[in-house]
């Protein structure tokens, strides 16, 4: 943890000098997203992960999917009860139970369990991303303050909610696709490619670590620790994300091997800690796009940011009585 904390501080300290602009910043989510993260996964999937593997992933899917689903519902009950007010209630139902799985949750699974975690990373992210793109944006776009009522007139000056479909094959997950053939006609690929394309592919891919907590510490930097605020809304997404969405996953996971579908402790570990990894980074962009309270969800990725420091070895000492 140490480890992780002192790089995203080379990126807030760094920031902090002005050494980077809005350019540099776009530039590196580039180079972690489209170019190491998925040499990463590449990589890791044809040194280990075996094709006959692929059916026990199954069961870490359905917990992960179940898990987020009853999240919602209880961030919905939560909000209405509350009254929050529109603008802001998707946010906080979207802070309750979608995370940053690739900027931070990739690096801290790395880092916590080794590149060995990644194929388990992987169902998570794959679940994750999947609701983030379709349905959490669909109830944020839903909550837009600014949609007018129906005149009667037949006509609305409603937007028009879709899906954003372009968002559902982002660039790591080719790394995961492009694998799984490789595997399944070459089983033995790893240790019959050429050693200079898996060392490229390696040494590549061990950059998302590094490049992602950096890249953190930057969006730290310019989003304003001191800015942050702790109300009423913003501590009970705090929380929904490091106590109740992890709470959620563990009640799955013992649920799920009493009646036989056990994981590996592996796979326990990972889906366990991604379901309390902070709220994904682009909910300011989608609050802003949609009329939401933009501040608000500026907070949320900022405290849940900074606060999973905290929360990451208070659940690995939990994890490791399950």
């Amino acid at each position: 943890m140490l480890s992780i904390v002192i790089m995203m501080a080379v990126g807030y300290v760094c920031a902090g000098f002005g050494w980077f602009d809005d350019n540099f910043s776009s530039a590196l989510s580039d180079i972690i997203m489209k170019v190491a993260l998925p040499c990463a996964i590449f990589s890791s999937m044809l040194s280990r992960f075996k094709i006959s593997e692929i059916f026990t992933l199954s069961s870490g899917i359905v917990y992960s999917i179940l898990s987020i689903l009853i999240g919602y519902l209880i961030s919905w009950i939560v909000v209405k009860s509350l009254k929050v007010p529109h603008g802001r209630r998707a946010i906080m139902m979207a802070g309750f139970n979608v995370t940053n799985t690739v900027f931070i949750g990739m690096p801290l699974n790395i880092a916590l369990f080794g590149s060995v975690s990644l194929p388990y990373l992987l169902v998570y992210y794959i679940v994750n991303t999947v609701i983030l793109w379709t349905f959490t944006v669909w109830t944020i776009a839903a909550d837009d303050p600014t949609l007018a009522k129906n005149d009667g007139s037949g006509k609305s000056d409603n937007k028009r909610v879709g899906i954003s479909w372009k968002h559902l094959l982002p660039a790591p997950l080719w790394g995961f696709i492009i694998a799984i053939p490789v595997l399944i006609i070459w089983p033995s690929a790893d240790t019959q490619i050429p050693s200079f394309i898996t060392t490229t592919l390696i040494d590549i891919g061990g950059l998302v670590t590094p490049l992602s907590l950096i890249y953190i510490g930057i969006m730290l930097r310019n989003f304003g620790l001191k800015n942050m605020r702790f109300g009423r809304d913003n501590i009970i997404v705090i929380l929904g994300r490091f106590v109740v969405a992890p709470l959620l996953m563990i009640i799955m996971i013992v649920g799920g091997s009493h009646l036989g579908f056990h994981l590996t402790p592996m796979f326990r570990h990972t889906l366990i800690i991604q379901a309390a990894t902070p709220v994904f980074a682009v909910l300011p962009i989608l609050a802003d796009q949609y009329h939401g309270d933009v501040k608000f969800a500026t907070d949320v990725v900022v405290s849940t940011s900074t606060l999973f420091i905290i929360v990451v070895p208070i659940l690995m000492w939990l994890i490791t009585t399950i």
